[in-house]
């Protein structure tokens, strides 16, 4: 399946890309939005983009084979990125997109349990070549507590049947080790009563465990961070969430760095995708685009102080 990037043109509109920028791209995914970028920085520009997924990296560097700037991709967590850029030697950077969607690839083709649509193993981790004893959804199922994978039903994937499915797949496990998607998908779908049962109902589960097994929200807020810190005056950060949890941390944060001035929201309402381009790519659907500029007045004031 072909990986389209979501909202390009309203990324590339609102990073404000210039010839000479510093990019990073903190989730190269599908590449498209790494490509693009190329194109607009030239060949005065350096792009630095990360992924945990080597097979996105891979991508991103074909997509990327004519591209005129200076490029350093690298199997990363976005989490890490300050060390990414020091061993570049990257003091300061000019922009910054945050993709947090999935790209196609990684659902369909990745073989790590992802998608409740196919029967693979119950991995849904981002790292391609997860370190032995990685976190996998499959120890979360076949090993926390009820109580514990309630929990992360319930915050993490805003399941409303989160205590029935929690018990039982508890139950199902004292019977058969539960080790594939395909299993998985039936025990929620079973939970799910006849009248409200759907085609995506295990979905909110498969998010829930692919939120925990990777820790995305805590990965994010530790991202934002670093990029904000790493960013130069006039600077811009891009986000694109796909559900609440993700838009809420982004929202938060922007909020937070606006506050002393340092910061300006540029986006006081969030981007979302045309009625065009939800016709042509329907994932576009839940996507949100935020921004914020580091705001260079404000910071060349407190200096002349």
């Amino acid at each position: 399946m072909s990986h389209i990037p979501v909202l390009l043109k309203e990324v590339i509109d609102g990073l404000a890309l210039k010839k000479g920028d510093i990019v990073l791209d903190a989730t190269l995914g599908g590449g498209g939005h790494a490509a693009a970028i190329c194109e607009k920085i030239g060949r005065e520009g350096t792009l630095v983009g990360v992924d945990l997924d080597e097979e996105a990296v891979r991508r991103a560097k074909e997509k990327t084979a004519a591209c005129a700037a200076t490029v350093h991709f690298t199997k990363e967590n976005f989490r890490n990125l300050d060390v990414v850029l020091q061993k570049e030697g990257i003091a300061t950077i000019d922009k910054a997109l945050f993709d947090l969607g999935m790209s196609s690839t990684e659902i369909e083709a990745s073989g790590r349990g992802f998608s409740f649509r196919r029967d693979e193993p119950l991995l849904m981790t981002f790292d391609s070549d997860p370190n032995y004893g990685a976190l996998t959804a499959e120890r979360i199922i076949n090993t926390w507590s009820e109580e514990d994978i309630e929990r992360i039903l319930r915050e993490y994937g805003e399941e409303r049947f989160a205590r029935r499915i929690a018990e039982t797949i508890v139950a199902r496990r004292e019977e058969k080790k539960i080790e594939r998607t395909g299993e998985l998908a039936a025990i929620v779908n079973g939970c799910y009563p006849g009248r409200l049962r759907r085609g995506d109902s295990p979905a909110k589960t498969f998010q829930a465990l692919r939120i925990a097994v990777n820790d995305e929200l805590g990965a994010l807020e530790e991202g934002l961070k670093k990029a904000a810190e790493h960013l130069a005056p006039e600077g811009r950060i891009a986000v694109i969430s796909f559900h609440s949890l993700e838009d809420r941390i982004v929202k938060q944060y922007f909020r937070e760095l606006a506050k002393d001035g340092f910061f300006a929201i540029i986006t006081k309402k969030p981007i979302t995708a045309s009625e065009e381009e939800i016709a042509a790519n329907p994932r576009s659907r839940s996507a949100k685009l935020r921004i914020i500029e580091k705001n260079k007045k404000r910071i060349v004031k407190l200096l002349n102080c």
